[in-house]
């Protein structure tokens, strides 16, 4: 039964955002400690990943183009995209903080 909801789901709540960290290697960082979640399903290593983490809930597709990372929500609910978004955004401002604080290419 299960299957059957994550087939019929309709993904009507989404957020698209893109960060951009000034070079390819900043962003590659960023987009490997995000990634790391073992419900990752990677499409290609450090270019984008879809990763699961309720997959008849919500999704997240990420990717790395010229320096910037960009991520793409999709949800069944409103609260499922913000839990989501929200717990994605805290661990992407200390992914960044620890690169600004210890890393040398980051100059934003």
């Amino acid at each position: 039964m299960a299957a059957a909801a994550t087939k019929d789901a309709q993904w009507d709540f989404s957020c698209d955002f893109e960060v951009d960290f000034g070079s390819e290697e900043n962003a590659s960082i960023i987009y490997a400690a995000l990634a790391v979640d073992k419900e990752v399903k990677q499409l290609h290593p450090f270019i984008s990943a879809l990763i699961v983490l309720q997959p008849d809930k919500v999704r997240r597709l990420m990717s790395v183009s010229e320096g910037k990372l960009s991520v793409h929500f999709e949800a069944v609910e409103a609260r499922f995209l913000r839990a989501s978004f929200s717990a994605f955004v805290d661990v992407l401002t200390l992914a960044t903080k620890t690169i600004e604080e210890f890393g040398e290419v980051l100059a934003l």
